[in-house]
């Protein structure tokens, strides 16, 4: 059930996609959103661990959200290669 003022959890996935495609994480991260009662989990790889921060910030800044979990994994060197 939704408190007043609430987002849904479409809402809140559809607006966390949309500012981690504005946040640059390059072509080769590839991260996953998966939303449950306003939780947020990250998961799937990025390319540099210096990505997670912006994926984070750019997940708890929607309204709505209630907290996010990090199951990002850098991604292993040799599978970048090719």
């Amino acid at each position: 059930m939704l408190q007043k003022g609430s987002a849904s959890d479409k809402t809140i996935l559809k607006k966390v996609n949309q500012r981690l495609a504005r946040a640059s994480l390059g072509s080769h991260s590839r991260v996953t959103v998966a939303v449950r009662n306003g939780q947020v989990t990250l998961s799937g790889t990025i390319q540099f661990d210096h990505q997670r921060r912006p994926a984070l910030k750019a997940a708890s800044g929607v309204e709505g959200v209630g907290g996010v979990m990090d199951q990002l994994r850098v991604q292993a060197r040799d599978a970048q290669r090719r």
